[in-house]
């Protein structure tokens, strides 16, 4: 057994429990010399020590939940399937996902304890923990243990999971404030009337005939100071106890400080000095504390870019209704939807499959890429895609975008190019870890300087404790990238996360893929040459190409007019080469020359899709490409900043035309596979370039995953590559330079506000040192700091995005 220090702390003569920190009636329920409150305690102290989990107890001080007043609940309920499919987020039948929210969270040592789940249960594979949310994400092995014992296992722990059985969407409550709203007032009421108490003092009026009346007055305002001191301030007692313990200097250790040596010094002066004291400064500064964080934590709600930001996943999605199909943007799904998934296409909501041969690649959601088969009637869940030929599905669930945005952001998916700790985040990050201490060695300075006059001395240390703030450093970068993310996906950009924002004011090079990315999906112009076309023939080709994605399969289907949609017995996919699709015993390949058949010749150089039926080559679809409105003066530009360049599957045929954009001093590489295309951008990365890299996230998946920013072009269409960093609706195409000056000028105000509260420190510490600025202004302008803060990144963002019409 792991040997840890046995905490106890004694009130009115009773031992805390060593798990929950309970008072305990008597020593009668003891463990190796450890005492608990009861017996459920007890219990789940055994639990972890038989499991070598009894580090649980040295990360927090009485971490655990109380189990005196607990029942054994019977989860027997859980072993229903129909009410397991509610609460899952995932089953292959190996491994199965859930998402639990976990109300009784509140420490490190709550996150400790449950993501180490795996060493309570054998079949728990992974736990991971959303600490802001309280959301415990576990995925386990559904032959090695089940739901009902996990969730017992939860409830066993002191953390029984709120189980959401009527798919009701989340009420956010206000409870959170609840604790601070009771502290805010008590010490209100006690500040006021500290300082009705106080009056004599302010007023000068001689009481010294009435000694015994400025005693009483003393040591009531030493009473009225207690519950300000030990319950209003706690908060900060415990925020820098807690950093201590992991040695941790955070803001809290200055404040909580600066309270203490304001209440040590009050005591003494009245105590032995014959002083007054200075509790009404000690109850203002908490009152004035508590207030500027209720204020913060307002500011901060209303100003939450994540709730925006994150409650939208941005792709489309085909709905059938009667013989139509129709695109709708996947926020307008409903349950009991039919809806069409072609090739590569992303499953939104969890759905039953209604026709067709569904195989289904989960690795979004598990990380590995072997496809499921699923038959009509069988469940799919949301996040896996279809590999193969079109199939239809209806939506049993609301689509959770949340979720989607949370698989996107998985580690699977994320890449050393756009770091979470680089540049201009890393140094706020390290500013604010160092702050701290250099505020308590200036606090120590002053106190030496001062300490002939001991007033002063105290005011001046106890001023530089409280006047000092690192939190504009802090909350300069998350907010402006943050509000910047807003107003991009306001116009249609939707990023990963925060950090690419930062990313995107770096680049120095774009890449643009050609067909899908500068071309208008649908809005080619097409036409077969060849041998004459049978009905059925015709047929076959709109069939197969109706399960693709890829731009030229979208152009050839609206060219065909054929309405009857055939189901193909066998559909495969190759990016980059073509479709082999089976029906009965006709096989047709329609692609590249290559693919389809290597004996015919190119006699020019247009775009060509060819198309063979049971090896018999039938003829080639010549396309000719429409560009995107405005490509002309974007790429003018772009190039006046950005080195360009051009990849392209396809032949040379469209090189002439893309000279009329792109100009002679830009780069063109044609015939590229998506290995190529790959391998051209790790070549500029190795020449010292930080690449932007335009596609639709087909064939060009390799190269938006290497490049430093892979943006994936949205065109009414379900395609998402889950490596790419962004998502750009393409009637936003021609404002990219527009994008990447935001980006730019988000970094300049961040910068500034460094600036401004460097300056803001400066002149704060420079009078708080010179011990001519009061604890209680103090306490007034460390919140309305980092408020200004707030507020001015929050203004500067919005301003600059109506300067440049992103608002």
């Amino acid at each position: 057994m792991e040997q840890t220090e046995l905490l106890e702390k004694t009130v009115n003569t009773k031992t805390a429990c060593y798990h929950c920190g309970d008072e305990c009636p008597d020593e009668s329920i003891k463990l190796n010399e450890k005492i608990f409150c009861c017996n459920g305690c007890k219990t789940v102290f055994e639990l972890l020590d038989e499991n070598n989990l009894c580090n649980y107890y040295s990360i927090d001080k009485n971490p655990g939940a109380t189990r005196k007043y607990h029942t054994k609940r019977n989860y027997d309920f859980l072993d229903d399937h129909d009410l397991k499919l509610k609460l899952i987020d995932f089953s292959n039948d190996i491994k199965t996902n859930v998402t639990f929210d976990i109300p009784q969270m509140h420490c490190s040592s709550c996150i400790w304890i449950l993501e180490n789940l795996y060493n309570l249960d054998n079949g728990i594979i992974s736990s991971k923990v959303n600490f802001l949310q309280k959301k415990l994400f576990i995925t386990y092995l559904e032959k090695t243990t089940s739901l009902k014992k996990i969730v017992g296992l939860l409830d066993s722990i002191g953390y029984e999971p709120l189980l959401n059985l009527e798919d009701k969407k989340e009420e956010k409550t206000k409870s959170e404030y609840k604790s601070l709203y009771y502290k805010i007032g008590i010490a209100g009421f006690c500040f006021g009337n500290i300082m009705l108490l106080s009056f004599p003092e302010y007023l000068s009026i001689n009481i010294a005939q009435h000694e015994e009346l400025k005693k009483i007055f003393a040591v009531l305002n030493i009473i009225l100071s207690l519950p300000v001191f030990f319950y209003s301030s706690s908060d900060y007692f415990i925020s820098a106890w807690k950093g201590l313990r992991k040695r941790i200097v955070n803001i809290d250790v200055p404040l909580a400080l600066g309270i203490l040596v304001l209440f040590l010094r009050s005591l003494i002066d009245i105590a032995f000095l014959n002083g007054s004291g200075f509790l009404d400064s000690l109850a203002g500064l908490i009152f004035f504390l508590l207030i500027g964080k209720l204020f913060q934590n307002k500011t901060y709600e209303t100003l939450n870019f994540e709730r925006n930001y994150k409650s939208y996943f941005p792709i489309a999605v085909t709905v059938h209704k009667g013989n139509r199909e129709t695109t709708i943007p996947v926020e307008k799904l409903v349950v009991g939807e039919r809806i069409i998934v072609r090739n590569n296409e992303l499953i939104p909501a969890d759905s039953i499959l209604i026709k067709g041969n569904g195989n289904i690649d989960y690795s979004f959601v598990t990380g590995e890429a072997v496809p499921v088969e699923k038959k009509n009637g069988e469940m799919i869940y949301a996040g896996g895609k279809q590999v193969g030929g079109a199939i239809e599905i209806e939506t049993i669930k609301e689509v959770s975008q949340s979720y989607l945005t949370q698989l996107w952001n998985s580690k699977a998916f994320k890449k050393s190019s756009v770091s979470e700790e680089s540049g201009i985040t890393s140094f706020s990050n390290t500013i604010s870890k160092y702050f701290t201490f250099g505020v308590i060695v200036l606090a120590i300075a002053a106190g030496i300087i001062w300490s002939s006059n001991i007033t002063l001395a105290f005011n001046a240390v106890t001023a530089v404790l409280i006047v000092a703030c690192p939190c504009a450093l802090a909350l300069s970068t998350p907010f402006t990238l943050g509000n910047t993310l807003r107003i991009f996906g306001k116009n249609k950009l939707y990023l990963k996360h925060t950090h690419v924002v930062e990313a995107l004011a770096s680049i120095d090079t774009i890449v643009f893929d050609k067909t899908g990315t500068i071309t208008e999906n649908g809005a080619a112009n097409v036409k077969f040459i060849g041998k004459d076309l049978s009905q059925e023939e015709f047929r076959f080709i709109k069939s197969s190409v109706r399960n693709s994605t890829h731009p030229l399969s979208l152009a050839i289907f609206n060219f065909v007019q054929e309405e009857k949609i055939l189901s193909s017995d066998k559909y495969s996919e190759q990016p980059g080469k073509g479709i082999e699709a089976k029906f009965g015993g006709t096989i047709l390949r329609i692609g590249s020359k290559h693919f389809v058949d290597e004996q015919i010749a190119d006699e020019n150089l247009s775009t060509k899709v060819y198309v063979s039926i049971n090896n018999e080559a039938l003829g080639y679809f010549e396309i000719t490409n429409k560009y995107r409105e405005g490509l002309s003066e974007l790429i003018s530009n772009l190039e006046k900043d950005y080195g360009l360049a051009l990849l392209s599957g396809d032949n040379e045929g469209e090189k002439e035309n893309l000279r009329k954009f792109f100009g002679y001093d830009n780069e063109f590489h044609f015939r590229q596979s998506p290995h190529d295309k790959l391998s051209f951008v790790e070549e500029l990365q190795k020449n010292g370039k930080k690449v932007l890299m335009f596609g639709d996230g087909l064939n060009d998946a390799g190269a938006l995953k290497q490049s430093n920013i892979g943006l994936s072009i949205s065109d009414d269409t379900n395609n998402f590559s889950p490596a790419c960093d962004g998502i750009l609706d393409s009637k936003s195409f021609n404002r990219i330079k527009d994008f990447i000056a935001f980006s730019k000028t988000s970094k300049k105000i961040i910068v500034a506000s460094f600036i401004l509260s460097f300056v803001y420190n400066v002149i704060g510490l420079s009078f708080a040192f010179s011990g001519t600025l009061s604890p209680l202004i103090a306490a007034v302008l460390m919140p309305v700091s980092s408020i200004s803060a707030v507020v001015f990144t929050t203004l500067s963002v919005n301003i600059s995005a109506k300067k440049k019409g992103l608002l």
